[in-house]
């Protein structure tokens, strides 16, 4: 039987774009169950009370085999991110940085943290995640 890998995929809401466009990547790719532990527009978490909002990430970065960082250069002007990286990295959840399509620069914050940073490709992702998942 496969493995099926949690990922909680760390990104900016502004960018949602890239979410849901990684999330499709992911998904389309045969031979390789995912599940997606992050909070999205189709799931948020209902509330505006930043404590809550972290316990909840929290749990869903503990549930994750891996957190893949999205390292736009916008990543390195959210406090969110830094801390949803900062949380995979106190519980030992690895990072895996991808680089979005024709960015030259990329975000300091997830480049930092991360075990690895791939480029916006299908097979690189995918190696990624299955190299460095728990």
């Amino acid at each position: 039987m496969a493995k099926t890998y949690n990922v909680f995929i760390s990104h900016s809401w502004v960018h949602i774009d890239d979410l849901k466009k990684l999330r499709t990547l992911l998904n389309n790719r045969g031979y390789f169950d995912v599940e997606f532990e992050e909070a999205s527009p189709d799931e948020p978490i209902d509330s505006e009370n930043a404590e809550y909002i972290k316990t909840r990430l929290r749990e869903k970065i503990r549930n994750a085999n891996i957190v893949l960082g999205i390292a736009g250069i916008y990543a390195s002007h959210s406090d969110w991110i830094e801390w949803e990286l900062d949380t995979a990295i106190k519980n030992d959840i690895p990072i895996v940085g991808v680089i979005p399509r024709g960015q030259e620069r990329i975000s300091q914050v997830v480049y930092s943290r991360s075990k690895e940073d791939v480029r916006w490709n299908t097979e690189s992702i995918v190696a990624a995640i299955r190299k460095w998942a728990n």
